[in-house]
């Protein structure tokens, strides 16, 4: 466990983004649960490993989870700090 304050958030892979040019990497899309509409999707490298250090990719449709941690200097008191409760993984 961390020490450092963090959200995590759940999402889908919405697509797999195919390289249009050799050398560029494949994308997974994934769509954000309680992100703002314009901002839900983000784009990542396709490009995991799994528990035994073998490489892996994310499939169309798969739920993921994906966690924001800063560094305990880098973040300030919420003003509202019950409003952030239902964020806090336990």
């Amino acid at each position: 466990m961390t020490d450092k304050p963090s959200v995590t958030l759940p999402g889908k892979v919405e697509k797999i983004i195919k390289p249009v040019h050799q050398g560029v990497p494949e994308k997974a899309e994934i769509a954000l649960d309680g992100a703002d509409d314009l901002y839900r999707e983000i784009r990542i490298e396709n490009k995991l490993t799994d528990e035994d250090g073998n490489a892996v990719k994310l499939k169309e449709g798969a739920p993921v989870e994906v966690t924001v941690e800063a560094e305990p200097a880098a973040t300030a008191v919420a003003k509202n700090p019950t409003a952030h409760a239902k964020n806090k993984k336990g």
